[in-house]
């Protein structure tokens, strides 16, 4: 009965946060989600076992009552077959902070810290271009963009202030955007 009950509150306590940060990095502010919605593809991130040996990343942010979708999709060469994940995010400083929960396995929830975001030029409401993006910690981290290729000076800008956050910017991996895949 003890072991049950222990059980149960650690499953409350996961469904009513388990979003831990090792480090709170600064976040953009304000930020507008609806700029923020729609495709985008995955230029560089950190290795981990869910995306590890997908090329063609790509997420994508669709708009939900009180959340947001989330669908992540990548390209097995190994078994050329796609993958996908879907998960659901939500905001934990309000709105118009750039700190999010995702979860694509509930109860258990990421932390998604929006550290830089690139505005279109002319920004006037226009989408976000490029986005560089923490987890719960530096040993998380993605560089997203709009398009399949950003400029090398924009990803030089990116990997400088991702090493200023404290990430081993040498264990960056650069997706493979290069030719399109069918879906």
């Amino acid at each position: 009965m003890k072991t049950l009950s222990l059980a149960l509150a650690l499953l409350l306590l996961c469904m009513s946060g388990c979003t831990s940060l090792d480090k709170k990095i600064a976040v953009v502010e304000p930020f507008v989600a609806q700029q923020y919605l729609g495709k985008w593809y995955e230029i560089g991130r950190l290795d981990h076992s869910f995306e590890r040996g997908l090329t063609h990343v790509t997420a994508e942010y669709r708009q939900q009552a009180d959340s947001i979708k989330v669908i992540n999709r990548g390209f097995n060469p190994k078994t050329l077959a796609w993958q996908s994940a879907d998960g659901v995010a939500y905001f934990t400083d309000g709105h118009d902070v750039g700190r999010l929960r995702v979860s694509f396995f509930w109860p258990f929830y990421g932390a998604y810290q929006i550290h830089q975001l690139i505005p279109a030029k002319p920004a006037n409401g226009a989408p976000y271009q490029v986005s560089l993006v923490l987890g719960p910690n530096v040993d998380y981290m993605w560089i997203l963009a709009r398009t399949p290729q950003i400029t090398a000076e924009t990803k030089q800008a990116l990997v400088e202030q991702a090493a200023a956050l404290g990430v081993n910017t040498n264990d960056i991996i650069w997706v493979d955007q290069s030719s399109p895949m069918a879906p």
